[in-house]
């Protein structure tokens, strides 16, 4: 069997761009972003939102993802 979730954010280096998902009251959600720090029971995913902590014992999955895409360049309305 590979290497658990938690045993993944544990062993990344922080400043490694994760996706996390982990269990919430009635469900799951997911945090992607920057791994700021991570410590036996806690690990903290700096999101487009914020800072998130969440404690391993909730994560159920958790990767390394690519740099998010470049910004679209704005539309601009057809000239008449």
């Amino acid at each position: 069997m590979g290497t658990s979730a938690a045993d993944f954010l544990l062993g990344v280096k922080p400043g490694t761009r994760v996706v996390v998902r982990s269990r919430i009251g009635g469900g799951f959600t997911d945090a992607i972003g920057v791994l700021r720090s991570r410590t036996q029971t806690l690990c903290v995913v700096e999101t487009k939102r914020g800072l998130v902590t969440i404690a391993l014992a909730d994560v159920v999955a958790a990767k390394e993802v690519p740099p998010p895409p470049a910004p679209r360049p704005l539309r601009r309305p057809p000239t008449p």
